[in-house]
């Protein structure tokens, strides 16, 4: 068997695969000697069918079958051996006549070569890195829910603006009965106000359920649908109301702070602000940086200039699927992967440049911290370290689950890696600038 190679360009190259009969003969022999013993052909008796008989229906299929063998095995040692970077697959390049029975049997396939490049973050462009700071606002919004939450409910005769409602809401016609919690500030439309101040314990109202709630989210939240099913809701929604009552906001105390946060942790209203405040900028931190990620990859990108073996990539994806695409499908979905295969060769380079390749133990530990933190949101104490290793072990077993898990912590990797490496400037916005800034949306 001979295996040559010739470069068309930087991308392409062609690879040719010669095998000799001598390679191949002796296998094609003992599986035709098995399908002797074996056939079972009208006129001749089990294992007495002649050999001629055999090898005319059968030898050019089991030929093929061990010469694939030969080649897929001898296409990846070589690959591999002589380090040549690929992308996609190698394509065979189908021939219209193939002698079967010739001494020399040659093969040739197309390769994609990966591209040669190198990665330079030192530009003069820097990457925004938002820290998304709490205002004054979301604070004091969050100290009032947990006033609310650890507050008191009074029993009163009619709803005010704040008062809680507890009813049954009904539309027979779109089959949407539930019980839900709510209050006047959250209802629109002066005659649906003043019938609902009226109401009592008790009351049953029929009101228009168009216009009914200021804003759609919140009667999909109320009445357990989703958005798109209110439309089906036509005419009114019967309420009946089961309660009424005014929530008398907590004190803020020392008995408050040691039930939000522990004993003695928090002493005084502006520790508790404070607090809140690490609290709701450590939830942001993730949007931050999902944000960061994302202009980084595009940074990456638009700054790393190299050509890739595009025709081949389109010729190869018209034929990897399960369903083979047409030259116009192969081009569209080479425009919609174009930026994604880029990127991948990017992060591939940078990952062994800079020896960012996760090892075992790294993942090992990581899933460990991953599932300590899970069972302490659910108020479970970590278990010993024996328990967790047993728990790490059933996890990983999982290839779909191991697959996510290191796919989390490189992300991690890579983010620590570029914001020690990446130009980037700190900027500090509130969320609601955040949100326009970053992503145009006011």
């Amino acid at each position: 068997m001979k295996i040559s190679r010739k470069d068309n360009d930087a991308l392409n190259a062609l690879l040719t695969i010669e095998i000799d009969r001598k390679d191949f003969s002796e296998k094609v022999d003992v599986v035709l000697g098995d399908y002797k013993k074996k056939a079972n052909i009208p006129g001749f008796r089990k294992g007495h069918v002649p050999m001629g008989l055999i090898k005319k229906q059968y030898e050019t299929a089991v030929t093929a079958e061990e010469v694939n063998k030969i080649l897929q095995e001898n296409l990846e040692k070589y690959l591999k051996e002589e380090k040549i970077d690929i992308l996609g697959n190698p394509l065979p390049v189908m021939k219209e006549v193939l002698d079967w029975t010739a001494e020399t049997l040659s093969f040739d396939f197309e390769l994609g070569l990966s591209p040669a490049f190198e990665v330079d973050l030192s530009g003069k462009k820097k990457i925004t890195h938002y820290q998304i700071t709490a205002d004054d606002k979301m604070i004091n919004e969050q100290l009032t829910h947990y006033q609310k939450q650890y507050g008191k409910l009074i029993p009163r005769e009619n709803p005010k603006d704040d008062f809680e409602i507890n009813a049954v809401l009904k539309n027979e016609a779109a089959e949407i009965e539930a019980t839900a919690t709510f209050d006047l500030t959250q209802i629109t439309g002066k005659s649906n106000l003043e019938e609902l101040k009226k109401a009592t314990v008790g009351s049953k109202l029929s009101l228009a359920f168009k216009k009914l709630f200021k804003e759609d989210a919140t009667a999909a939240r109320l009445l357990g649908v989703a958005e798109d099913k209110l439309k089906e809701i036509e005419g009114n929604i019967a309420i009946e109301i089961k309660e009424i009552n005014e929530r008398e906001l907590a004190e803020l105390n020392q008995e408050l702070f040691d039930k939000l946060f522990g004993p003695g942790a928090v002493k005084s209203e502006a520790e508790m602000k404070e607090k809140i405040k690490e609290g709701i900028e450590k939830q942001f931190q993730q949007q931050s940086e999902q944000k960061l990620l994302n202009d980084v990859t595009e940074y990456l990108i638009d700054n790393t200039s190299f050509d890739l073996p595009a025709e081949f990539l389109k010729k190869w994806m018209q034929n990897s699927g399960k369903e083979p695409l047409t030259a116009v499908q192969a081009e569209e979905e080479y425009k919609r992967s174009e930026k994604g295969i880029r990127y991948q060769l990017i992060e591939g380079k940078l990952i062994t440049n800079h020896d960012l390749q996760i090892k075992f133990e790294e993942l090992k530990d990581y899933a460990k911290e991953m599932i300590t933190l899970q069972m302490a949101q659910y108020g479970q104490p970590a278990p010993p370290e024996e328990e967790l290793d047993g728990i790490v072990a059933r996890v990983m077993s999982n290839q779909e689950e191991t697959r996510r898990i290191s796919d989390q912590l490189m992300s991690n990797k890579l983010l620590d890696f570029f914001k020690a490496n990446a130009p980037l400037k700190e900027k500090k916005v509130t969320f609601d600038a955040f949100v326009k800034e970053a992503y145009g949306k006011a």
